[in-house]
C-alpha cells in the first residue's frame, strides 16, 4: 500500500488547515482560541506528538497550533530549505499566515533546536520560547565534541549523513523509525504502543518525508565546517531576553540530561529548567501530563 500525505490528517478534537508561509504550504493542526503557541515536533515524528498539549493548552484559554515542519506529515516537501535559518523563517511565516503578529514557540528535539533560533533569527515574532529534550544549540554542539556519551549518542548522525540509505531504511517495514522510538524512550516506560510506533513509521514513508528529514541532520553536520554554520554559530551567541522553559527527560538516550545543562548562559532574561522523572527522549508522550502541567504554569506567567 503506498501511503501518502493525507495519513497525517488524523481525526480529532482539532482542526486542521494548511497555510501559504514562507514559498511553501505547510499543514497546522489547531485547538482553542487565546494567545498563540505555536509547537514544533521532533524527528522521527510530525505535528501528533503534540496531541496530547493541545487539549491541555486550548483548556487552559490558549491557541495551540502544531504544525508540520517543511518535509514532514503534510507539508510541502520540496528540494531544498532544511537548514536552521529557513526553518525559522517557516515558523515566523506560519505565525503571520496564522493572522498573529507574535506567538510563544514550543518545540521538542529538533523543534527544540528551531525554537532556541527563533530569538535571534526572527525576534519580532517571539513573544517566549519553550524547548523540550533539546538544550541550546551551542551547548548541544560542544557537548558533540567534548562529552563521550553524547558522541556515541550521535552515531545516529553519522549514519543519516550517507545519500540514499538512510532513505531507503526509513521506509522499509518501518524499523528504523520503531527502533529509534524504542531506544530513546525510557526503559523504564511502556511507550510507544505498538499503535502509536506504527503511526510514525508510517509516517515517514510517506514519499520524500524520509529524504526530507535526513536533510535537516545533513546541514546540521556538515554546516559546522562550512560559513553558513560559522554565521549560525556566532549568531547565536546573542543573549536571549525573551522567558526560557527547558524541560529534559531524566532517561533521554538521544540527547544525555547532562548535555541538557547549561543554557543559563545564553538567557538574559527568565530561565528555568526542569527534569521529569522517569521519562526518556519523547516527553510530551511519555509524559504528557507533566508536560503539559509545566507548559500551562509557564505560560499562565509569560503569554497569559
Amino acid at each position: 500500500m503506498t501511503l501518502d500525505a493525507s495519513m497525517a490528517l488524523i481525526d480529532g478534537p482539532w482542526e486542521h488547515r494548511f497555510v501559504a508561509a514562507n514559498g511553501a504550504r505547510f499543514h497546522v493542526a489547531e485547538q482553542g482560541e487565546g494567545p498563540l503557541v505555536v509547537l514544533l515536533h521532533g524527528f522521527p515524528q510530525f505535528w501528533w506528538a503534540w496531541r496530547h498539549q493541545m487539549g491541555a493548552l486550548a483548556e487552559a484559554g490558549y491557541r495551540a497550533a502544531a504544525m508540520d515542519l517543511r518535509g514532514y506529515g503534510a507539508s510541502d516537501k520540496p528540494p531544498r530549505g532544511y537548514d536552521t535559518h529557513t526553518s525559522a523563517a517557516d515558523v515566523a511565516s506560519v505565525i503571520r499566515s496564522l493572522g498573529e503578529s507574535e506567538a510563544v514557540v514550543v518545540g521538542h528535539g529538533w523543534g527544540g533546536w528551531i525554537a532556541w533560533s527563533m530569538p535571534t533569527l526572527r525576534p519580532s515574532v517571539t513573544r517566549a520560547l519553550a524547548s523540550v529534550s533539546m538544550p541550546h544549540p551551542l551547548v548541544f554542539r560542544r557537548a558533540s565534541f567534548t562529552r563521550a556519551g553524547q558522541v556515541r549518542a550521535n552515531a545516529y548522525l553519522a549514519g543519516l549523513q550517507r545519500p540514499f540509505v538512510p532513505e531507503r531504511e526509513m521506509t522499509v517495514h518501518g524499523g528504523y523509525v520503531q527502533r529509534l522510538l524504542r531506544e530513546w524512550a525510557s526503559p523504564q516506560g511502556i511507550w510507544p504502543s505498538p499503535e502509536e510506533a506504527r503511526t510514525y513509521s508510517d509516517a515517514m514513508a510517506v514519499p520524500f518525508v524520509a529524504h526530507s528529514a535526513a536533510e535537516y541532520y545533513r546541514w546540521l553536520v556538515r554546516s559546522q565546517v562550512r560559513p553558513d554554520g560559522w554565521t549560525f554559530a556566532r549568531r547565536m551567541r546573542t543573549p536571549i531576553s525573551v522567558p526560557v522553559l527547558q524541560l529534559h527527560g531524566e532517561h533521554d538516550r538521544s540527547v544525555l540530561p547532562e548535555t541538557g545543562v547549561g543554557s543559563a548562559q545564553y538567557c538574559s532574561g527568565t530561565y528555568e529548567h526542569h527534569v521529569v522523572a522517569r521519562a526518556g527522549h519523547f516527553l510530551p508522550e511519555e509524559a504528557p501530563d507533566a508536560v503539559s502541567a509545566h507548559l500551562v504554569r509557564w505560560l499562565d506567567t509569560v503569554a497569559g
